[in-house]
């Protein structure tokens, strides 16, 4: 098992990150820690949780804990696209510094100005800030830069969605050219790598595709089934299931319709949406799915865009998608929304090229079910 001590970190940064309740680095930050100590450039994309923050913020402390200086310049600076997201880097850093003597600032959006110019004529190690709240400080006073190391781009995509990539520009006319940058976003696209570029030199890139990875998070399986006995079995599994928000998607809205006649007729209390349901018939139906009064929602694809739910617990495709990437927006719902939930695919004879196709997009196997 991989521990942080093999990462070559100091004793009081080990010390720190194990007080906190760190035991073991993740795949991101066994593989970025390492480079950002030979001072290589990095541009990072990985889905939440995977501990980005942690994988910056472990190595730029160490950098800085070995060389020590006496001085009142910025050595670190770390661009955040929110007040929120500063105020969580400010805290990781506080936690994994608690031994070194280290000090860092955050510019705090919601505090005057005035306020908080008095700090930089005081030491700062590494300075926190939101693109618009740096720009204003430095509108206020100059800030001086000329002792800066590192560059931290958190959130980058968020950013450039925020149109504040006019501002990061601005901000590099700040700052010294040719200094260490470490960009992480969550989703990567050429845009980003273009607006993103000039401040790279050679970068590590690590990138992982955020949905893929955290499609694998989700409870998954599949029931190989005789087509004859695909109704029969929703039927039994949903009978049998006390947990209501079972969303069932169809091949077509032909299919739908016969399932929802098989489902009422056994007595099963269902809604259904499809394209021939008036807008205002598929928004009632929508808020009974919502409310619990009923057990599932039945539907195609094309039917379901645009239906907004809070949470999405089970989702059964009684029809393989015959397109891998349809199974990725039928779990996105899942994802996107936060839901323990899970995902169950039937799986008919005809349908085995479907199953192969999309685990090999997905990148794993799904077991197969037990009922």
């Amino acid at each position: 098992m991989i521990s942080f001590k093999n990462l070559q970190l100091i004793n009081p940064i080990i010390r720190a990150i194990t007080e906190s309740g760190y035991s073991q680095p993740t795949e991101i930050q066994n593989t970025i820690i390492p480079s950002v100590l030979k001072r290589k450039d990095v541009l990072v994309s990985a889905p939440k949780g995977s501990g980005k923050k942690l994988a910056f913020t472990v190595p730029i402390l160490q950098l800085l804990g070995r060389n020590p200086t006496e001085h009142t310049n910025i050595r670190v600076l770390i661009i955040v696209p929110t007040d929120e997201i500063g105020a969580q880097t400010e805290e990781k850093i506080k936690q994994c510094s608690k031994y070194l003597s280290l000090l860092t600032f955050r510019i705090n959006d919601g505090e005057s100005t005035e306020n908080q110019l008095a700090a930089f004529r005081k030491r700062m190690d590494i300075l926190i800030a939101t693109p618009e709240g740096l720009l204003e400080i430095a509108e206020k006073r100059p800030v001086n830069f000329s002792k800066l190391e590192i560059l931290v781009l958190y959130d980058a995509d968020k950013m450039i969605e925020k149109t504040s990539i006019n501002r990061i520009k601005n901000i590099q006319k700040l700052i010294p050219n040719h200094i260490q940058a470490l960009i992480f976003c969550t989703e990567t696209s050429d845009y980003l790598k273009k607006s993103v570029s000039s401040f790279l030199r050679n970068p590590v890139e690590i990138l992982i595709d955020a949905r893929l990875a955290s499609i694998e998070s989700i409870s998954q399986c599949v029931y190989f089934i005789e087509k004859r006995d695909k109704s029969g079995f929703l039927i039994d599994l949903l009978r049998k299931s006390n947990i209501k928000g079972f969303m069932v998607f169809t091949r077509s809205k032909y299919i739908a319709d016969e399932l929802v006649q098989q489902l009422e007729n056994a007595g099963v209390n269902i809604g259904w949406i499809h394209g021939n349901r008036s807008k205002a018939v598929r928004n009632n139906v929508v808020d009974d799915f919502k409310s619990g009064k009923i057990q599932a929602l039945v539907t195609t694809d094309i039917a379901a865009k645009g239906i907004d739910l809070d949470k999405i617990f089970h989702i059964i495709n009684f029809d393989l998608p015959s397109i891998p990437q349809t199974y990725i927006q039928r779990i996105e719902r899942i994802r996107r929304l936060g839901s323990d939930g899970s995902l169950i695919s039937f799986c008919t004879a005809d349908e085995h090229m479907d199953l192969k196709n999309i685990q090999s997009l997905i990148g794993f196997t799904m077991p197969v079910g037990t009922f």
